[in-house]
Order: structure tokens, then C-alpha cells, then sequence
């Protein structure tokens, strides 16, 4: 090969794209940290600053607001919280950002699990005059359930509590004993102000005990893992392209972006859910052929045989290949305003594949405070963390989330007006989990 893995490896390892979601509850700051983040950066073109000033003069404010800066809905201007998910993009000379600023009100709680699911890390604010509150708890619940690799602990509004080291420590345990029963790999406490921009991008003059990073420099230093040697190949196929013409009356091509991994020229594969095998003979990137391509790039594969695979199909290593099943379960984040029940048809989306299901059993709900299972709880409502079981009309190619966030993860659909359900991640609930107590029954609807 003209490129090993080891140098894929270092070559990915060394991009200098971080992307992460911020979260904290109502008032914590956390628009005015992102904004801040922004501002003090010099990321912030000079026209948003005015259009941010004269917003502030107009609400009375004598100095410009910037939460403005992500607040972008008309909505969220007036009411002063985060309703949409806001995405951001700005770099440094040591890194580019993706920043997804999700909302903090719990109504909005399922919104922050379109910002994390992505992220490589996940910052939750914490005011330091409330500390931890049961808003935190979930926050924390959910980047542990997406597998978050790094998550930041910002204890804002240092200046309110004329910052006293003690409050801070007094908030940092007891987040880090949380987190660290979720199974959080890696957790970062720091003291901010966002307001005064205390330990936001410089270091804070009252806070001398601190000897910490601030919020900048630890999102310019975390390590980004991309190590292609402990990542499961998967390409979902997108589309079928057959352009049966003079110029090319046999080309077969199977499009789509690789979910995780690498494929190379001369792999043998196996396509799910039919288990037939066969090898790779060409792979195509920007309109010219290579011989190995990694996620999340976009290519068109070609194959040896001619196999009947259509869009849903997943190809993956023959020696590293999931499982096809029509049983999985799962842990659900529940997204939708009417409730998840035992026994509701739903369509489950994978990847590219969606198919028909029912919602077999859910065996448990989370209860934030103490991390226990609730068993049995019949349903799921807004916001609700729980285990479901489900079963499919088609077999399902579905690896564990803790495997492969992209292969791993799925959405629960309402077929009647397409309405999204639940958000789920397929095998253990957290990497360290408390007993649960499971119901076997298998009463309902069956395929």
C-alpha cells in the first residue's frame, strides 16, 4: 500500500479540528462564556460586534452583552435563554472549532443530545452559587450515554462568590464523584468568570490558587484520539451508481461516507445484512481512484462480484464484521413531547437503513439523583433517560455504541408524521453501570 496505517494515523491524529458542545442550566452563563470565548479569541467580525453593542444599548446596557453573539433566535433575545441548538466555527493558530451552544432550560434538555453526539468534548457550566443541580446531573448523564470522551467542569460566576477557592472545590467533588459513576473517562474543573473574562481565554488575577489551564488553552491542548487501529470499518451504503453509459456501460459503484475506520484496495468484505463476501477493487475519492480511504471521507466502492446490495446495506470487514439481528437493546434519550410506550410501532433509523419496529419492552428509567433504575416504568416521557428493547421487521447490522458512536447510535421514529422519538445508543447504558432490574416479559406485537 502506498500509505500505511501508522501514517493515517499520525496524519489524523494531527488534525486540528476540536469539536465541542457547551451545556449548563438557565442563568449559569453560558451563553456569555461562549460569547466571551469568542470575543476575547478575536473571533468575532466587526460588524457582529457592533450589531451585538447596539442590540445591548437598546436593552438599556451600558456594556455589549455577549451572549448576543450565539443567542441568535428573536425568541431567545427576548426571553434571555437558549432555545436552538447554535453551531459556531472559529480557530486559533493552534486549532479550528466546531462549538455546538445547546440550550440549558430542561424542556430543551433533548436538544443537547443533537450537540454532543458529535463532540469530542462536552463543556458543562455550573453556577457557583447554586453548584450542582439536577440539571447538571442530566447534562453529565447525557454526555456519559454519548460516550463523550472529555468533559469540562466551568465553575462560572467565580466573581459572585469573591472567588473563594473552597466553593470551587466544594462544586468540582461532587461533580467529579457524579461523572466519574457515569463513567466520565476525563474530567477538567476550572474557575471562570465569564462576564469578567476570568480564566476564559486569560488568566485570572484573583484567582492565585488556581493553577490550572484556562478554558482556551485546554481546548487548544486536549488530545483528539484518532487511532485507525482500534476503530471497526463501516461504510454505510448511500446510493447505487449505475450510469450504464458508452463511456462506462459495466461501472457498478456503491456510494456513501465511511462511518469509522479505513477499506482498502483488495480487502475481503462482507456485505450486511445478507452475509455475502466478496473483495474491493477499486475505491474512488474526488474522481480519482485510491488505494485506501478513511472516515469520514465520502467515496464510491467497487466491488469484485456482482452481489444484490442496495441503500441500508453495511459492508465491513470480513474478519471484523457485526452481527445482523432484529433484537436490540438500548439506551434511549427520549426527544419527543408525547411519551414512548411499551408495545408502539416506530420506524428505527441506522445509519442509512430504516425499517419497521416495536417497541418491545422498556426494563428501566434512570432517576438522575442517585443513578438508580426505576424497573418498569411502562413508558418514557420528554427528557426521560431509559433502557428499551425492541424488535425490527428486518435484520440490523448494529454494533455498540461504546464501539462505534456512528454505528452504534439510532433514532426512534413516529411513522405517522415522522416526528422523532427517541434518540438511542445500542449496548451498556454507561461504561460503569449500576445493577438493572430487567423485565423479561414478551407480551405485545410480534413479527
Amino acid at each position: 500500500m502506498s500509505t500505511s496505517t501508522e501514517q493515517l494515523s499520525e496524519q489524523l491524529a494531527a488534525t486540528t479540528l476540536l469539536r465541542f458542545a457547551t451545556a449548563g442550566s438557565v442563568d449559569d452563563g453560558k451563553s456569555t462564556l461562549v460569547g466571551r470565548l469568542l470575543h476575547d479569541s478575536k473571533s468575532v467580525l466587526a460588524d457582529q460586534l457592533e450589531a451585538v453593542e447596539h442590540a445591548s444599548r437598546s436593552r438599556g446596557q451600558e456594556a455589549p452583552d455577549l451572549a448576543l453573539l450565539t443567542d441568535g433566535l428573536r425568541a431567545e433575545r427576548e426571553q434571555g435563554i437558549t432555545i436552538d441548538v447554535a453551531y459556531r466555527y472559529f480557530a486559533t493558530t493552534r486549532r479550528r472549532f466546531i462549538l455546538a451552544d445547546t440550550p440549558g432550560h430542561v424542556q430543551y434538555t433533548r436538544n443537547m443530545v443533537t450537540g454532543a453526539s458529535t463532540a469530542d468534548l462536552a463543556l458543562v457550566l455550573v453556577d457557583a452559587r447554586n453548584g450542582v443541580v439536577e440539571q447538571t446531573r442530566r447534562h453529565a448523564a447525557v454526555a456519559a450515554l454519548l460516550r463523550v470522551p472529555h468533559v469540562v467542569l466551568a465553575v462560572n460566576k467565580m466573581d459572585l462568590v469573591d472567588y473563594q477557592e473552597s466553593v470551587f472545590a466544594s462544586i468540582a467533588e461532587e461533580f467529579t464523584t457524579y461523572a466519574s459513576e457515569l463513567g466520565v473517562p476525563e474530567i477538567t474543573a476550572i474557575p471562570i468568570s465569564a462576564l469578567a473574562g476570568d480564566n476564559v481565554v486569560e488568566p485570572s488575577a484573583h484567582m492565585d490558587w488556581y493553577g490550572g489551564p484556562t478554558v482556551l488553552e485546554h481546548l487548544e491542548t486536549v488530545p483528539v484520539s484518532h487511532d485507525l487501529t482500534t476503530c471497526h470499518a463501516r461504510f454505510p451504503v448511500q446510493y447505487v451508481i449505475r450510469p450504464q453509459t458508452a463511456e462506462h456501460p459495466d461501472y457498478r459503484g456503491y456510494a456513501g461516507q465511511i462511518a469509522a475506520g479505513a477499506f482498502r484496495v483488495g480487502e475481503r468484505i462482507t456485505v450486511l445484512p445478507s452475509g455475502r463476501t466478496t473483495t474491493i477493487t477499486a475505491i474512488d475519492a474526488l474522481g480519482e481512484s485510491v488505494d485506501i480511504a478513511w472516515a469520514p471521507q465520502s467515496v464510491t466502492i467497487r466491488l469484485a462480484d456482482d452481489i444484490d446490495i442496495s441503500r441500508g446495506d453495511l459492508l465491513a470487514p470480513s474478519g471484523d464484521a457485526p452481527t445482523a439481528s432484529q433484537d436490540v437493546e438500548a439506551t434511549v434519550c427520549h426527544v419527543a413531547d408525547q411519551p414512548l410506550v411499551v408495545g408502539q410501532r416506530v420506524l428505527l433509523k441506522h445509519t442509512t437503513r430504516t425499517v419497521k419496529a416495536i417497541v418491545k419492552d422498556i426494563p428501566s428509567r434512570l432517576t438522575l439523583d442517585d443513578l438508580s433504575q426505576h424497573p418498569s416504568p411502562g413508558q418514557l416521557v420528554a427528557n426521560d433517560i431509559g433502557r428499551v428493547r425492541v424488535r425490527t421487521a428486518e435484520p440490523l447490522a448494529v454494533d455498540a455504541y461504546a464501539d462505534s458512536r456512528r454505528t452504534g447510535s439510532f433514532l426512534l421514529i413516529d411513522p405517522a408524521d415522522g416526528t422523532t422519538l427517541a434518540a438511542g445508543m445500542a449496548g451498556e447504558s454507561f461504561a460503569t453501570t449500576k445493577a438493572v432490574a430487567a423485565v423479561d416479559g414478551e407480551e405485545g406485537w410480534d413479527f
